[in-house]
């Protein structure tokens, strides 16, 4: 069987992470940093195509890396309609919603398919995004609010929580993803926990939203009351409180840390704060896996802990004390962002999977009565 080529691009805020495989072997990987100053210059994160591009190129240039023969350009998508996870073909709907960021969600990730497509027209190679953040597999009985017309879409780390996923079925079950269920958490600067159900993620936190638990930088699930007296006691603005929910909240809000290693240093240095403050999170992790555990209805194969958190030897025993009860635990330390998107694509090449054609439709538009 040919081994494929695949060259993967990974936007984020500063920096775009590259790497090029070959099957699946890593041949080549960097970050590339960008100067925070020079971002500010573009109006719109689409408008940084071209200065990410030509970084990426003299970077690779320096290396004496050619991409001459490879076979497909993969990137990390964002900023399209709900859809369900998969592989999915770069077109002009795609990139459309991409450079315009039609789901609202304003996040670098969403030049993942700009670049893709640049590199595979300069190539003549396919391009494709692999479980953008926009996957939305959620069962009916997930989404509605108790407030009418409200209903529930999530945003999770759909690519490393369904690539744990996958990879745990194949090593460990010897099974098929599609033949198991798992509660699968990402736990690093945002902190994803999903309901894996034969291959679908029905259920979730909207991490993005401010559900789930506390993250780093996140303030999590709290009381709406609680937050209109927070609003009025700070004179706070819708503005300010979108900056809790992925900026500003979490560990930064209570002691001006967005750094786990430093929070936990602090913490066996006898800042009781900040012991406090670590184990509330974890223990908030616990309640939310409790609750996709009822989700399956008990019925779990394992759960799966990914990201970069899962490092700390602490959190995974605090987790697997309380949770093993439901099923085994497994910690996968880290992230396979960039091997999930080379794999997506070559199981595509080689017939595993079928390249999925973005519709620019959501895969979900409410409930028949809120038409």
């Amino acid at each position: 069987m040919k081994e494929y080529k695949v060259f993967a691009i990974n936007p984020g805020s500063t920096s775009t992470k590259i790497a090029l495989f070959q099957g699946e072997n890593c041949l080549y990987t960097q970050n590339v940093s960008h100067d925070a100053q020079e971002l500010a210059n573009y109006e719109t994160i689409s408008d940084q195509l071209l200065y990410r591009r030509n970084m990426i190129l003299d970077l690779l240039k320096e290396a004496n890396v050619a991409l001459d023969d490879v076979d497909v350009f993969v990137g990390r998508g964002g900023g399209l309609l709900a859809m369900e996870g998969g592989t999915y073909e770069v077109d002009e709907q795609m990139l459309d919603h991409a450079r315009r960021m039609a789901n609202g969600v304003i996040h670098p990730a969403a030049l993942g398919s700009q670049l893709a497509a640049e590199f595979a027209t300069e190539y003549g190679a396919k391009a494709m995004v692999v479980n953008p953040p926009d996957v939305d597999e959620l069962q009916d009985l997930a989404r509605m609010t108790g407030i009418k017309g409200v209903n529930r879409v999530i945003h999770l780390h759909a690519l490393n929580l369904k690539e744990t996923a996958i990879r745990h079925s194949k090593q460990v079950l010897h099974k098929k993803y599609e033949e198991a269920n798992y509660i699968v958490c990402h736990i690093g600067g945002g902190i994803s926990v999903s309901a894996h159900k034969k291959g679908k993620m029905i259920d979730g936190f909207d991490i993005v939203g401010g559900e789930g638990p506390m993250a780093p930088t996140r303030c999590g699930s709290i009381s709406v009351s609680d937050l209109l007296g927070y609003m009025e006691k700070n004179n706070c603005v819708i503005k300010d409180v979108k900056a809790l929910l992925t900026k500003s909240g979490g560990f930064v809000s209570h002691v001006g840390i967005s750094d786990a290693l430093e929070l936990t240093r602090c913490a066996k240095n006898g800042d009781r704060y900040a012991e406090m403050l670590w184990n509330t999170m974890i223990y908030q992790i616990e309640k939310c896996i409790g609750s996709m555990a009822a989700v399956l209805h008990g019925e779990v194969d394992g759960i799966l802990l990914g990201g970069g958190m899962v490092h700390n030897q602490d959190l995974v025993e605090q987790i697997t004390d309380a949770c093993s009860f439901i099923a085994p635990v497994t910690a996968y330390p880290g992230e396979f962002e960039m091997e999930a998107m080379a794999a997506g694509a070559i199981r595509v090449l080689n017939g595993e999977e079928v390249l999925k054609k973005y519709t620019g439709e959501p895969v979900w538009t409410g409930f028949d009565w809120d038409q």
